[in-house]
């Protein structure tokens, strides 16, 4: 699999989480490709942390509006009834519980739903921004990201990385496999049938506990 396919792989699975009516908060980066899969007659309610509940699709090139950016600063568009507000009505919004679904990347993830996306040591960072907020508040925190970089595991026994937060991680999206945090470990519950379960645990530095009920990614 090439970077698009990867990338198109895990957001489609990853938009199958989603339900209709969901409030969702999605990263930067490839999270943002999931409204794009999202199955017919499911529609969810995205929030943005820097004050909007109602984002609409990017806007065409040319269209953009320089006052509608996301998190990020990325263009964004509004749907009918959405609102806008600012960033402490929007972290109320987050830290009141009403985001079902924040769905992140991660550079690594640990055995005890432990993760850090934020920064490495020595490396200049944007910062960690809204996500501590994020996976505290949010309902459900589900993980939508590579399985490995550059070849090295990012599934880790336990994070070497600063913390973002400690235990809020739910459920791993990769291009392998979906995986659930328990409080017994990771649990493979869904694998790309283009991998064997051994394939998967030699991407994976964490010991995986193969579901006995463990299917295809559709």
């Amino acid at each position: 699999m090439d970077k698009n396919e990867i990338r198109t792989f895990i957001a489609r699975r990853a938009a199958q989480e989603l339900h209709d009516g969901d409030v969702v908060n999605l990263g930067i980066g490839l999270p943002t490709l999931i409204p794009n899969y999202l199955p017919e007659g499911v529609n969810v309610i995205l929030q943005s942390e820097n004050g909007m509940i109602g984002m609409g699709p990017t806007p065409e090139e040319g269209k953009e509006d320089p006052w509608m950016i996301n998190a990020g600063g990325g263009f964004i568009t509004a749907v009918d009834g959405a609102s806008t507000f600012d960033s402490a009505t929007s972290f109320g919004i987050i830290r009141g519980g009403h985001v079902d679904v924040s769905v992140l990347g991660a550079m690594q993830v640990d055995e005890e739903g432990d993760l850090a996306n934020w920064m490495i040591p020595g490396k200049k960072t944007p910062g960690m921004g809204g996500a501590m907020d994020l996976l505290v508040g949010a309902k459900k925190v589900i993980l939508a990201m590579e399985h490995t970089a550059k070849g090295n595991p990012k599934i880790l026994k336990k994070c070497t990385l600063p913390l973002t937060a400690k235990g809020q991680v739910n459920m791993i999206i990769t291009e392998m496999g979906v995986m659930e945090i328990t409080p017994k470990g990771i649990v493979l519950t869904e694998i790309n049938p283009e991998f064997t379960v051994a394939d998967v645990q030699a991407a994976t530095e964490a010991t995986l506990i193969i579901s006995p009920n463990l299917k295809e990614i559709k």
